[in-house]
């Protein structure tokens, strides 16, 4: 994606994307894969997978955390209601995790082998 087509998706001007996201860069850390090269570039996506010709699902989901982030930091009435989505969804995950032992002791498990990573 270029950064025209996320702005396109949030509802705002290319310029002001671009303004947002540098105005806010502790919000998107190399980490996170999601950095702009300038004006109609490419967003930068490291280690692709060039047998599947897409990034691996870890950089993938890095990626999109970048791209759900923008809801965070841009002022349009579609970012706020993209991020008003996305915690909804995170409050209502976790109340499943409550009522699901076994899904909620695979996320555990899951969390553990992350912080062994790091």
């Amino acid at each position: 994606m270029i950064d025209s087509d996320l702005a396109a998706l949030y509802q705002v001007e290319t310029f002001n994307l671009n303004k947002a996201v540098k105005r806010n860069a502790t919000r998107f850390p190399k980490t996170s894969c999601f950095s702009f090269l300038g004006r109609k570039q490419k967003t930068e996506i490291p280690k692709w997978n060039l047998k599947l010709g897409r990034p691996p699902n870890a950089t993938l989901r890095l990626y999109r955390q970048g791209v759900a982030m923008l809801s965070s930091v841009l002022r349009s009435d579609r970012a706020v209601q993209v991020n008003v989505s996305i915690i909804r969804t995170f409050v209502k995950l976790r109340e499943i995790l409550t009522t699901h032992e076994e899904l909620a002791r695979k996320v555990a498990q899951h969390d553990r082998q992350i912080t062994a990573l790091f």
